[in-house]
């Protein structure tokens, strides 16, 4: 039988995406030949706390910028990523991504396409792109662009710079919205959910981790006939842990982000969010 050569690079890769030891990593790869989501899977089957958002896993540096405009009904948030961190803190580098960040938030581009097109002086953001790769000499390019537009929008900026925030409210501007917002914001920074709440969350994500549950459940010797109520309540952790509706709120683990909103004003909900993080 021939073997799957596993490199370093793909035990660090795997590291840096789920958080296990070196040589679980390098057992998982070589257990799920050499894929990288199965591999994900095998660690989270052996008991293993592995995040189950990975999508950040191959974010680069970079910045990560988020605004919104002065009415605050409209925001966007974008990651410009470059090769290395020193480049991140580069003044003109910064400079830069919020320029082109004031740009998107004024012209309201559909995606990232649109939004190279648009003119950053006398020449489109994607000229301007290559410019600054070449004058910085690293890949410097539009990595991530959300937006979002609700009654009221509150923008967010984490960690300097490397992490962006969009909440969108239901209710008009004011500082009680505003401030819940912000709140919103740094909780959905700090805990990463998977959606808004269980309706929002991909089918095929729900799928793959019943079927998870019930594989663990019957891995530890459950009856099969059981498996399936075991793990009806382990979805409901996970719709607890993963969306952010039902999320303890981090300043109040007392109360869930629904209730937390309710109690500012009658009736105030998140219609929308996006988050935008670095690697």
């Amino acid at each position: 039988m021939s073997t799957v050569s596993i490199s370093a690079a793909d035990v660090n890769k795997l590291r840096q995406a789920t958080g296990a030891g070196m040589m679980d990593c390098r057992k998982a790869l070589t257990e799920s030949g050499g894929d990288f989501e199965k591999a994900i899977d095998y660690l989270r089957l052996k008991g293993q706390k592995v995040a189950a958002n990975r999508s950040d896993r191959d974010a680069k540096e970079g910045v990560a910028v988020a605004l919104a405009n002065p009415e605050n009904t409209y925001g966007i948030a974008l990651h410009v990523s470059a090769e290395t961190d020193f480049v991140s803190k580069n003044q003109e580098f910064m400079d830069f991504s919020n320029e082109l960040a004031k740009i998107a938030l004024e012209n309201k581009p559909a995606d990232i396409e649109a939004l190279k097109a648009l003119k950053m002086g006398d020449a489109t953001i994607a000229d301007r792109l290559l410019e600054m790769v070449a004058k910085i000499g690293e890949k410097i390019d539009v990595a991530r662009f959300e937006s979002v537009s609700a009654e009221t929008v509150v923008p967010y900026i984490h960690g300097n710079f490397r992490i962006g925030v969009l909440v969108g409210m239901n209710q008009a501007k004011s500082d009680a919205v505003i401030a819940a917002g912000r709140d919103v914001a740094m909780q959905i920074a700090a805990m990463n959910p998977l959606g808004l709440d269980e309706n929002s969350i991909a089918p095929e994500v729900i799928e793959r981790e019943k079927a998870l549950a019930v594989e663990q459940i019957v891995a530890e010797g459950k009856p099969a006939d059981m498996a399936e109520k075991i793990a009806a309540g382990k979805m409901n952790k996970f719709f607890k842990e993963n969306t952010l509706v039902n999320q303890p709120f981090v300043k109040d683990n007392g109360v869930t982000i629904a209730q937390y909103l309710t109690n500012v004003a009658k009736g105030l909900e998140v219609t929308a969010f996006s988050r935008v993080a670095l690697g």
